[in-house]
Protein backbone atom coordinates (compact mmCIF):
# COMPACT_ATOMS: atom_id res chain seq x y z
CA UNK A 1 0.00 0.00 0.00
CA UNK A 2 1.41 3.60 -0.90
CA UNK A 3 0.54 6.30 1.57
CA UNK A 4 0.62 10.06 0.18
CA UNK A 5 1.02 12.43 2.89
CA UNK A 6 -0.42 16.39 1.72
CA UNK A 7 0.31 19.32 4.67
CA UNK A 8 -2.10 21.94 4.29
CA UNK A 9 -0.29 25.02 6.23
CA UNK A 10 2.53 23.03 8.44
CA UNK A 11 5.79 21.22 7.31
CA UNK A 12 5.33 17.78 9.70
CA UNK A 13 8.48 16.35 11.48
CA UNK A 14 10.19 12.97 10.44
CA UNK A 15 8.91 11.60 13.60
CA UNK A 16 5.62 12.07 12.79
CA UNK A 17 6.04 11.04 8.93
CA UNK A 18 7.30 7.75 10.25
CA UNK A 19 4.33 7.12 12.86
CA UNK A 20 2.01 7.68 10.05
CA UNK A 21 3.58 5.04 7.92
CA UNK A 22 3.82 2.23 10.51
CA UNK A 23 -0.08 2.75 11.97
CA UNK A 24 -0.77 2.97 8.34
CA UNK A 25 1.03 0.53 7.55
CA UNK A 26 -0.25 -2.26 9.50
CA UNK A 27 -3.92 -1.98 7.71
CA UNK A 28 -2.23 -4.55 5.10
CA UNK A 29 -2.43 -7.59 7.49
CA UNK A 30 -6.50 -7.06 7.29
CA UNK A 31 -6.31 -6.67 3.55
CA UNK A 32 -4.44 -6.75 0.49
CA UNK A 33 -7.24 -4.80 -1.33
CA UNK A 34 -6.08 -1.27 0.07
CA UNK A 35 -4.36 0.11 -2.77
CA UNK A 36 -3.27 3.50 -1.06
CA UNK A 37 -3.89 5.89 1.84
CA UNK A 38 -4.42 9.16 1.17
CA UNK A 39 -3.32 11.46 4.20
CA UNK A 40 -4.35 15.08 4.93
CA UNK A 41 -2.59 16.78 8.03
CA UNK A 42 -3.74 20.63 8.84
CA UNK A 43 -4.16 22.27 11.45
CA UNK A 44 -7.41 24.77 11.72
CA UNK A 45 -8.08 27.45 13.88
CA UNK A 46 -4.68 27.91 15.75
CA UNK A 47 -6.41 29.41 18.99
CA UNK A 48 -8.19 26.49 19.92
CA UNK A 49 -6.57 23.58 21.76
CA UNK A 50 -7.92 20.66 19.80
CA UNK A 51 -6.76 21.78 16.84
CA UNK A 52 -5.08 19.32 14.51
CA UNK A 53 -6.38 17.60 12.26
CA UNK A 54 -6.02 14.46 10.38
CA UNK A 55 -8.17 13.15 7.35
CA UNK A 56 -7.37 9.57 5.67
CA UNK A 57 -8.90 8.02 2.59
CA UNK A 58 -8.16 4.34 1.66
CA UNK A 59 -8.64 3.57 -1.54
CA UNK A 60 -10.21 -0.13 -2.49
CA UNK A 61 -11.23 -1.17 -5.42
CA UNK A 62 -15.20 -0.82 -5.16
CA UNK A 63 -15.01 1.10 -2.04
CA UNK A 64 -13.19 3.76 -0.51
CA UNK A 65 -13.05 4.44 3.49
CA UNK A 66 -12.69 7.86 4.71
CA UNK A 67 -12.06 8.85 8.38
CA UNK A 68 -11.56 12.36 9.89
CA UNK A 69 -10.07 12.76 13.33
CA UNK A 70 -9.33 16.05 15.38
CA UNK A 71 -6.87 16.14 18.66
CA UNK A 72 -4.75 18.35 20.78
CA UNK A 73 -1.69 16.87 19.00
CA UNK A 74 -0.92 14.86 15.77
CA UNK A 75 0.66 11.75 17.31
CA UNK A 76 -2.60 11.27 19.74
CA UNK A 77 -4.90 12.17 16.02
CA UNK A 78 -2.77 9.44 14.12
CA UNK A 79 -3.53 6.47 17.11
CA UNK A 80 -7.34 7.51 17.20
CA UNK A 81 -6.98 6.95 13.25
CA UNK A 82 -5.37 4.02 13.35
CA UNK A 83 -7.58 2.46 15.71
CA UNK A 84 -10.74 3.61 13.62
CA UNK A 85 -9.28 2.32 9.78
CA UNK A 86 -8.75 -0.96 12.05
CA UNK A 87 -12.35 -1.20 13.05
CA UNK A 88 -14.09 -0.12 9.58
CA UNK A 89 -11.45 -2.49 7.15
CA UNK A 90 -12.65 -5.13 9.63
CA UNK A 91 -15.89 -4.34 9.01
CA UNK A 92 -15.71 -3.74 5.37
CA UNK A 93 -14.00 -7.24 4.96
CA UNK A 94 -16.74 -9.09 7.16
CA UNK A 95 -19.37 -7.37 4.16
CA UNK A 96 -17.33 -8.50 1.64
CA UNK A 97 -17.69 -12.02 2.97
CA UNK A 98 -21.51 -11.96 3.46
Amino acid sequence: MKIHVQNVGLTPRQELLDLIDEKLGKLDRFSDRILEARVTLRVEKAEAPSNKTMEVKLVIPGDDIFVKKTGESFEEVVLKISDTLQREVKDWKEKQRA
